[in-house]
C-alpha cells in the first residue's frame, strides 16, 4: 500500500498535471474564435470552461491562480494592445483589468460546488458568475483607457459604449460557457479524484 507521503505526492502530481493540461486547452481554445472584434474581445470555443472546471475540482484559490496564469498567456498574445495606450496608469489598468483580474475571476467558477447539489447547475451558476465578473473588469477598462473610442466624451456615452461593446462578446461567451459546463457536468464526475464518467444509478 502507498504511504501517506506517496499519496500526497501522487495527488499533487495529478493536480499539477491536470492544471497544466487544462490551462493549455483553455489557451488553445481562446485562439479558436467564433467572432473576433476589432478592438479586442472575442467569442471563443469554450475557452473559459477549463478554468471553471479547475476551480470546481480544486477550490477557489487554485482556480484564481489558474485564471491568472491564463491571463498572463492572453496578455502575451495581446501585447500589441499596449501600443494603443500611453502612461503608466493606463498600462496598469490594461494589465489587471483586461488580463490578470479579468481571467483570474474565472477561478470563482467553482464557488457553488458545496452550495448546489446538482453538479451541472453548480458549474453553470459558476460560469455565469465568472463571466459577469469578467465583463465588469472589461467594463472598467472600457470607461478608463478605451474611452477614446466612444462616440463622444460625455460620461453617458462612454458608459453606454463600454457596456455595449463588452456585452457584445461577453454575453455570447457567457452562453457558450454555460452550455459547455452544463454538458460536461452531466457527462463527467468532477468531484472524484480522477475525472470519471457519470453513471446513472440503476433503479432498485
Amino acid at each position: 500500500m502507498k504511504s501517506e507521503n506517496q499519496k500526497k505526492l501522487s495527488n499533487k502530481t495529478l493536480r499539477l498535471t491536470e492544471t497544466a493540461i487544462l490551462i493549455a486547452i483553455a489557451v488553445v481554445l481562446s485562439e479558436l474564435t467564433v467572432i473576433k472584434f476589432p478592438f479586442g474581445g472575442n467569442v471563443t470555443v469554450f475557452s473559459q470552461v477549463p478554468i471553471i472546471i479547475l476551480a470546481y475540482r480544486y477550490g477557489t484559490p487554485w482556480g484564481l491562480l489558474s485564471g491568472v496564469v491564463m491571463g498572463i498567456f492572453q496578455m502575451m498574445f495581446g501585447l500589441n494592445n499596449f501600443s494603443y495606450v500611453t502612461g503608466i496608469v493606463s498600462y496598469i489598468i490594461l494589465v489587471f483589468s483586461d488580463y490578470l483580474i479579468a481571467f483570474g475571476v474565472l477561478g470563482l467558477g467553482g464557488v457553488f460546488k458545496n452550495k448546489i447539489n446538482s453538479q451541472p447547475i453548480a458549474l453553470a451558476c459558476g460560469g455565469i458568475l465568472a463571466s459577469v465578473l469578467r465583463f465588469a473588469c472589461h467594463f472598467i477598462s472600457g470607461v478608463t483607457i478605451w474611452k477614446g473610442y466612444a462616440p463622444s466624451n460625455t460620461i453617458g456615452a462612454i458608459v453606454k459604449y463600454s457596456i455595449g461593446y463588452n456585452s457584445s462578446y461577453m454575453i455570447p461567451e457567457l452562453i457558450v460557457t454555460v452550455i459547455g459546463v452544463l454538458a460536461l457536468g452531466k457527462i463527467f464526475d468532477f468531484t472524484s479524484q480522477n475525472i470519471t464518467v457519470n453513471r446513472k444509478k440503476k433503479a432498485e
